[in-house]
């Protein structure tokens, strides 16, 4: 099973030398063909020099490729690039914080090569959790989880998880409104995931750098549940329609 980890990155110097170094522990061994995609959105403090220093080291353990994008386009599209230019049958997203631990990886994966066509970290399944969180942030992500079941429909317990695995088709069967980062609220949304799993792990504030969260990704997210609700309703008319 050929494996490309996507680590979208901007200014994350600090971290992404620890990431790289515990994920080449986590799955260096030869069970999966792994490599890690790094995209850096040209980041001032360097992130990209030191993606490519800790990749020659790691050499044939972690193969790393580091995508350098001419400027700040946001994490979604970042991902995406990722996924284009990786060559896995199986994708891993994950950020490069260290708030998705990369020992967890093998536990997304093992689902995914039995048979499964996502497998999600979640923080919300039981054995899972949230460390170092303010009530706001608790209530915000509670508040949009709800959101997503209630207009959307998804059934699994963490539909914003910004950690899981899947097979590439899931990625070529989306249509991606490009719109904040919850891609993964995208496949669930577009129905392309028949065997989902969920696999519960402890969501850790990030170890560096700045929070990506702001009013404006918290506009962004409204945004996108609406545009997925319209599609989904648009489909459903479209369905009606032909039969």
């Amino acid at each position: 099973m050929r494996v490309s980890i996507v680590v979208p990155t901007y200014n994350e110097r600090e971290t992404i030398p620890v990431l790289l170094r515990r994920l080449a522990q986590a799955v260096g061994a030869p069970r999966w063909d792994v490599e890690a995609v790094v995209v850096d959105d040209s980041s001032p403090d360097g992130t990209a020099a030191a993606a490519a220093a800790v990749g020659a080291e790691l050499g044939r353990v972690l193969p790393v490729v580091v995508v350098s994008r001419p400027g700040k386009a946001g994490l979604a599209s970042a991902v995406l690039d990722g996924v284009r230019r990786g060559r896995g049958d199986v994708i891993v997203v994950m950020d490069s914080d260290l708030s998705h631990p990369p020992e967890m990886v093998p536990a997304l994966l093992g689902p995914v090569a039995d048979g499964a066509d996502l497998a999600i970290g979640s923080r919300y399944l039981r054995g899972g959790g949230i460390a170092r969180w303010s009530v706001s942030r608790r209530i915000l992500s509670w508040g949009a989880t709800r959101l997503a079941r209630a207009v959307l429909g998804v059934r699994v317990c963490d539909p914003m998880s910004g950690f899981f695995a899947c097979r590439r088709a899931m990625f070529d069967g989306v249509e991606f409104e490009g719109i904040g980062y919850k891609l993964l609220l995208e496949i669930l949304s577009a129905g392309c995931a028949r065997r989902i799993v969920e696999i519960p792990y402890r969501f850790e504030e990030r170890a560096g750098g700045t929070s990506k969260l702001d009013r404006g990704e918290v506009a962004n997210y409204v945004r996108l549940v609406g545009r997925l609700r319209a599609r989904r309703a648009a489909a459903r008319r479209r369905s009606r329609a032909a039969g």
